[in-house]
């Protein structure tokens, strides 16, 4: 993985914005590929396996899987449990939170799109 670089204010220069400003830097994290569908998996609050996680994310090598779960680690979004497995820390179930809406329009979009 590449170093990540500093701005001289501090903030951490991420892909596709010169400003670094926290929102961006997140919009690059859940942007990744199967980012998104590793927290939502996760969304039961159990500790997921990286095998589970494999077969849930169907395509994903077990490469992918790996970096994406590194990468939600050190942003402070998934833990390793002791006993084996990954979770949500309580800062990945307030950004989980914050999809619910989302998921409840997708919802309602899928049901009138299929009435048409």
């Amino acid at each position: 993985m590449a170093a990540k670089a500093t701005k001289t204010d501090g903030t951490k220069a991420v892909r596709g914005s010169v400003s670094g400003r926290p929102i961006m830097a997140l919009l690059d994290l859940l942007g990744r590929r199967w980012t998104l569908r590793i927290v939502w998996e996760m969304r039961d609050e159990r500790a997921l396996t990286s095998r589970e996680l494999r077969a849930a994310c169907e395509d994903a090598s077990p490469t992918v899987i790996q970096a994406r779960l590194a990468e939600l680690r050190e942003a402070g979004f998934v833990e390793k449990r002791d006993a084996g497995g990954y979770r949500l820390t309580p800062q990945g179930n307030e950004l989980l939170g914050t999809f619910m809406p989302l998921h409840r329009f997708a919802d309602k979009w899928s049901r009138a799109s299929n009435t048409r």
